[in-house]
């Protein structure tokens, strides 16, 4: 599986931009998608996470700002952010997961994209 995000750079705060992380292969295939984000010296936080069933979750430090989005067609996820801040500057990792079941044991094998950083700066 390889994934490919795009769309990073530079953004004034306030400003916005939509990510884009086109997989390999059918995105219906995994259980989930989302956005992962780390900074340099910091732990990596969950950004928005979108389920094959298209259920969605944002994280609370993007809550009210971001919405993940996707084209199946297209095998790609998307992530919008508004009202940008100097603290959402980071690396942006797109993650898919597939689950599999094996008698009672469910395995997740999580695949992720190299990132695409993104400085929020004036």
């Amino acid at each position: 599986v390889q994934l490919v995000e795009s769309g990073g750079g530079l953004v004034q705060p306030g400003g916005s931009l939509k990510l884009s992380c086109a997989s390999s292969e059918s995105i219906t295939g995994f259980s989930r998608m989302g956005w992962y984000r780390s900074a340099p010296g910091n732990e990596r936080w969950m950004v928005a996470e979108i389920t094959r069933d298209g259920k969605t979750d944002i994280g609370d430090s993007v809550f009210g700002r971001a919405t993940i989005s996707r084209d199946i067609a297209k095998n790609t996820i998307y992530l919008e952010l508004n009202s940008l801040k100097p603290e959402d500057t980071a690396v942006y990792r797109c993650k898919a997961t597939r689950t599999t079941n094996k008698g009672w044991t469910r395995y997740n094998n999580d695949y992720w994209g190299q990132g695409t950083q993104v400085t929020v700066s004036s």
